[in-house]
């Protein structure tokens, strides 16, 4: 094969390959874009059809699914290859009470977080990890020897009164429930230990997003994950307390800056409890409804009533929840993490100038558009603290 043949071949290869790149970013803009599901009130049938509007795409006569009217919409590219069923599902308009206010947040992990495992020092002065390749970071410590495990307390005084030079333990690793086997290692105290790093609570400060007429809320739009582990906290109980902002560390290229926070964790002043953590957010119901929560009756608007343009972000950064505007620019129907579904880029001088965009501390601050509460601030972007990504109100609401 000569050398032009060969520079022939390269060239096709190449083409090909730049044709199956397009093909797949075709399809994936269109994946994002073409939600799976909506929910469609009697008066948005209109606004359905400009949702799923795109050329190349067509869509069959609609299936109904259910008995509550609910359809299936099947649609095809070229109007010959399959791409995916859309499911519409009728909905009533409804209401919450939006807030923006800043809230105290402390939570109990369900059993003893592992963070990392460690060397010992032995009583005969050898480094020894008895941890290593048993226990991972991530594991959550629910019995030890069949006694249940809660909090680092109980851990430390069923170490104490060990007996046996081995010990068995219940985990919790990936959701499952699995046993586990280990044998400390006396220190040079004569103390067992086990050689690992635990946690067993964790607390902050977020911003409560909204309240439905149960008193059930849902706020921060992102769930709590452990800072060394990554993974999301597996909770057994949690509280919601009055705070109050003390400081602000303004935003910047490169550090997203975050707001500081006082919060009293005295009984007094819990205003509700915490039942869930999951990757939309933290949810519970409050059990009082404070002045200080700046509450305000909304309507909910559907993730297709969205649009490119100006919008308002209600938050607290100088003690009093007030209205800054914003513009969404970018909007994903369908993107994988459901708390990444839009982003906003907050365009108001004074909170530019008061944080420098979206700081930590602002998740779950809620975003305004046309009058109706459409979702949440979820992230900041790193290398430009004016912008961060949203969640629909919808995807909040179907935790409650």
């Amino acid at each position: 094969m000569d050398r032009r043949t060969k520079y022939r071949h390269l060239l096709w290869w190449i083409i090909c390959l730049d044709l199956l790149t397009v093909i797949w970013l075709g399809y994936r803009y269109l994946d994002r874009k073409i939600p799976d599901e909506l929910y469609v009130t009697e008066s948005q049938e209109q606004q359905v059809k400009n949702v799923l509007d795109y050329p190349l795409l067509s869509f069959d006569d609609a299936i109904t699914v259910s008995g509550d009217g609910s359809y299936l919409l099947s649609s095809r590219i070229l109007g010959v290859i399959p791409f995916k069923d859309v499911k519409v599902i009728p909905a009533d308009s409804t209401t919450v009470l939006v807030s923006g206010s800043t809230v105290g947040i402390y939570m109990e992990t369900d059993g003893v977080l592992v963070i990392d495992t460690g060397e010992i020092i032995s009583e005969e002065g050898r480094a020894e990890e008895p941890a290593e390749k048993i226990i991972e970071p991530g594991d959550y410590i629910v019995a030890f020897n069949d006694e249940i495990i809660e909090t680092k307390k109980d851990l430390v005084e069923d170490l104490e009164k060990l007996k046996q030079d081995t010990v068995e333990l219940q985990v919790i690793r990936k959701g499952k429930k699995i046993p586990l086997s280990l044998s400390p290692v006396k220190d040079i105290k004569g103390e067992y230990k086990l050689g690992i790093w635990v946690r067993d609570n964790t607390q902050g400060i977020g911003t409560l997003t909204f309240v439905d007429q149960n008193g059930n809320y849902g706020a921060l739009g992102h769930g709590i994950s452990d800072v060394d582990t990554g993974e999301l906290l597996h909770i057994d109980d949690g509280d919601l307390y009055q705070a109050q902002i003390v400081g602000i560390q303004k935003g910047s290229s490169g550090s997203p800056g975050e707001l500081s926070g006082l919060i009293h964790y005295e009984a007094e002043k819990i205003i509700g409890s915490i039942e869930k953590n999951c990757e939309q957010g933290i949810y519970g119901k409050l059990s009082e409804l404070p002045e200080e929560l700046g509450l305000r009756k909304m309507e909910v608007a559907y993730k297709q009533e969205l649009e490119i343009g100006p919008a308002s972000i209600l938050c607290c950064v100088d003690g009093t929840v007030r209205e800054f505007d914003a513009e969404i620019t970018r909007i994903d129907m369908n993107h994988e993490d459901t708390n990444k579904s839009f982003v906003i880029q907050v365009t108001d001088p004074e909170l530019l100038e008061l944080t420098g965009g979206i700081v930590q501390g602002m998740s779950g601050s809620p975003v305004i558009q046309n009058g109706k509460f459409v979702g949440a601030v979820t992230h900041v972007f790193i290398q430009d603290s004016t912008g961060g990504y949203g969640i629909f109100a919808e995807n909040m609401l179907e935790n409650i």
